[in-house]
């Protein structure tokens, strides 16, 4: 193993972040207090974002319920969530992290998560236990933030460490031979970090359940199977990762995409073709930015369940690959018109995938390119880039059926 990355990285973790958060502004006891982060209180379907350790265990009230869901209790705390605040708070964790390494060692995962790599901070701090003991104790007295962090060599098992037993311990070590006992008996698979659902259900069929029987599956099955993500399927199931700090886990963005859950349900054609525009809009100009173009457009439908739920998910792909907006719409729109059974819609996700670079023009002797309208899109994507995603808008935006100019008063999807 002496030719693997062999590093100092944690994975860091604030426990229950956005109700501790909470409770330092209404100066409450987050582990003593039942608090419920609702994202919209005058809602009785408004959602518990997150909850306090006294109400998963005294109540069992846990994050994704709704707010009618919780008794009407006068110890349990009922708080909108300030995004602004919990943004602020996250930033100036990243800053006390900073005191003990260089910027160039954190990797912020997520508001509430990152990764640190303390490789050579012992002449500096000391062992890196001690080091990690006294950031712990500093983001307690500081910010009132319970944490959790997982070690190991590489970013992956840093991560694996911290999911799997740090977030019951506290802090977690793991090396290359933890993984036969810590890693390969994890099942069901989801439980593995990088391993959805689907992913889940296919790799049954095939007889594999846990990360042990992924480990002693032929890496050239698996290659055969999924191809690039079958390597890394089975290099990861040994724990094993190349990855530098800040870069994501499994490499290579495969798609660019939009979901959105509707506030009410969407009957008129009108208005769901106006959230399909600016989604569309949205995609593409994302694909633009990252110099990609893609082949296959994907649209899912997800109905209300006052219509007894389901939905479809189609896609179709194209001669040539495209990143132009109106392009991706009228792929959209066709799949619409051919799936949907017009009941009211709650959900929407478009996706672009099979992607290669933009400059690989291939001509067609059907459809003319466009030069025109691919100016216009980049000097659109330009001027939201430099002014805000509201700079510029598409009228069917500030129509009833619109979303795009309300969403951008938001953060995650809450007010700020």
């Amino acid at each position: 193993m002496k030719h693997l990355p062999n590093k100092q990285i944690a994975c860091l973790d604030m426990r229950s972040f956005y109700a501790s958060c909470a409770a330092a502004i209404e100066r409450l006891d987050v582990m003593e207090t039942p608090i419920a982060i609702i994202g919209n209180i005058e809602r009785k379907g408004g959602v518990v974002l997150a909850a306090s350790p006294p109400l998963k265990k005294q109540f069992g009230i846990t994050t994704g319920m709704r707010l009618y869901e919780i008794p009407n209790d006068p110890r349990i705390r009922l708080i909108e969530p300030k995004m602004q605040f919990f943004i602020d708070v996250s930033m100036e964790l990243t800053k006390l992290l900073n005191r003990y390494v260089p910027k160039e060692a954190i990797h912020v995962y997520s508001i509430d998560e990152c990764f640190v790599d303390f490789t050579g901070t012992e002449k500096l701090w000391g062992p890196v236990d001690a080091t990690i003991k006294r950031i712990q104790d500093e983001l307690y007295r500081q910010f009132q933030l319970y944490s959790a962090c997982g070690v190991g060599p590489n970013m992956l098992l840093s991560k694996l460490a911290l999911d799997l037993e740090a977030k019951k311990t506290g802090v977690a070590y793991w090396t290359y031979e933890d993984v036969p006992e810590k890693l390969w008996p994890v099942a069901p698979l989801h439980n593995m970090w990088g391993i959805g659902r689907r992913l889940e259900r296919t790799l049954g069929d095939m007889g594999i359940y846990s990360v042990g029987d992924l480990a002693r599956t032929p890496l050239e099955r698996l290659e055969k199977k999924f191809g690039v993500m079958g390597n890394q399927l089975y290099y990861h199931a040994h724990g094993i990762d190349y990855s530098t700090l800040g870069s994501v886990l499994i490499e290579g963005q495969v798609s660019y995409g939009k979901g959105q859950t509707l506030l009410r349900d969407y009957v008129r054609m009108d208005e769901i073709l106006a959230v399909l525009l600016e989604m569309c809009e949205d995609t593409a100009m994302r694909a633009r930015v990252a110099g990609k173009k893609g082949r296959t457009v994907q649209l899912s439908f997800g109905y209300s369940k006052h219509a007894l739920g389901g939905g479809f998910q189609r896609r179709k792909t194209l001669a040539e690959a495209t990143n132009e907006t109106m392009r991706i719409y009228r792929t959209c729109v066709e799949l619409l018109e051919t799936f949907h059974d017009g009941r009211p819609v709650r959900h929407i996700s478009i996706s672009l995938t099979n992607l290669e670079d933009e400059h690989g023009v291939q001509l067609s002797l059907f459809e003319p390119t466009n030069w025109k309208q691919q100016r216009l899109d980049h000097v659109m994507d330009a001027l939201r880039l430099k002014y805000g995603s509201t700079a510029i808008l598409r009228a069917v935006s500030v129509t009833s059926g619109g979303t795009a100019y309300r969403r951008n008063q938001l953060i995650g999807g809450h007010y700020k």
